[in-house]
């Protein structure tokens, strides 16, 4: 299940023609259909956010939204002023078949950098999404799919509270990196719940899940996260258990990106432990992770623990202190450096799971931090060499 599990809400995703792939579905539209409009969102860092971020993020400012219009096939970013009004145009042309403000339509886009939307195709595609809305399995999973770019596979989550629901999908497969990915997300709840604790909930969740993935170190002009609540469950839920859950689902979405990387052979995960801060176990866990010759190492079956040392020896010592001669690193259970020297013979390793576990222990503290990451292979380079610039 997806966006359509919880009570209140439809979806639909349907060919717009917007993306250069004849037949796929582009355009996605999900409906929550009340009795309460709540939401939340957060949004790329990246100075130069695309059109539909700076819409979306003023229409969510109030912390309510109806609908939420996502395509792929384009991001419209860095399209300047007619840009910005093409996603006032897709808000309005959604707001005008339901007799609402724009203000209260939510818009995605994701695709090409530097290209305007085919505008007059996208409201065609908002209109046939429309009456094709429907709540279930089988809706939620054509808006899944129409969202996709890279991604090999469509990506959702379907989680189950005391008495309420939550459902979410994702897109994201490359340009993904720290502080949010290459990705645009919707959860729906049928909670009751306020957008307040909706906003609280959601950065907490973000921050240690979306935030902690990185696949080739690039953040993305368009990245989304929006959680919506129908209260259609008339249910007022925990306060502890609602964060757990949006978490939850935060955490499941995130590992499916990392899990679909670009041409991705390992998915590779990095924990720092025995930090003095957490701040500090994050550091050293994210220069590890940015490593291109470890990534290129481990899609090789090479569990060169050199490439790991080196890159966290690159940590500044006012952002993380540690001393080199008391770090150890263990690779898939196998430590293969103790106090900052050789240990077990490498090759002891076995590298043939997907999952690549690297534990990194710096002896100076008891905070920790996890960073999830892919290795760098032979198609991550094919599919981006290609994709059109």
């Amino acid at each position: 299940m997806t966006v359509t599990f919880p009570s209140g809400f439809s979806a639909s995703g349907v060919c717009a023609r917007i993306s250069a792939v004849p037949g796929k579905k582009d355009l996605a539209l999900v409906m929550n259909e009340g009795p309460y409009w709540n939401a939340a969102g957060v949004f790329t860092t990246n100075r130069f956010c695309a059109a539909p971020v700076r819409w979306t993020r003023a229409a969510v400012a109030d912390g309510h939204l109806r609908a939420v219009v996502l395509n792929s096939g384009g991001a419209n970013a860095c399209t300047g002023a007619e840009g910005y009004e093409q996603s006032v145009k897709e808000a309005e042309s959604l707001a005008d078949m339901l007799g609402i403000d724009p203000a209260d339509i939510g818009v995605c886009s994701t695709g090409i950098i530097g290209k305007l939307l085919p505008l007059e195709r996208v409201c065609d595609g908002i209109l046939a999404a429309y009456a094709s809305l429907g709540d279930d399995e089988n809706h939620g999973m054509d808006a899944a799919q129409a969202i996709m770019t890279t991604d090999t596979r469509s990506k959702t989550v379907a989680m189950e509270g005391s008495g309420y629901r939550m459902g979410g999908m994702v897109k994201g497969a490359g340009m993904i990196a720290p502080q949010l990915a290459t990705m645009l997300c919707v959860i729906t709840t049928d909670a009751v719940v306020s957008s307040g604790q909706m906003q609280a909930a959601l950065n907490l969740a973000v921050d240690t899940t979306f935030n902690r993935i990185d696949v080739d170190g690039c953040m993305s002009t368009n990245d989304t996260v929006l959680l919506l609540s129908s209260g259609a469950s008339d249910v007022v839920p925990d306060p502890d258990e609602f964060n757990a859950l949006v978490k939850a689902c935060c955490k499941e979405l995130s590992q499916a990106i990392v899990n679909d990387g670009e041409g991705s052979s390992h998915t590779i995960r990095i924990t720092v432990a025995g930090a003095q801060t957490q701040d500090a176990a994050l550091a050293c866990a994210r220069a590890i992770a940015a490593s291109n010759l470890l990534k290129c190492a481990i899609s090789g079956n090479d569990p060169n623990w050199g490439r790991i040392v080196s890159s966290l020896g690159t940590v500044p010592v006012g952002v993380a202190a540690f001393d080199p001669d008391h770090v150890d690193v263990t690779v898939n259970d196998v430590c293969v450096c103790r106090g900052g020297t050789p240990a077990t013979d490498p090759r002891e390793v076995d590298m043939a799971p997907r999952l690549v576990r690297i534990d990194v222990d710096l002896h100076a503290g008891e905070e920790s931090a996890d960073v999830w990451t892919d290795d760098l292979t032979h198609e991550y380079v094919h599919i981006n060499a290609d994709y059109e610039s």
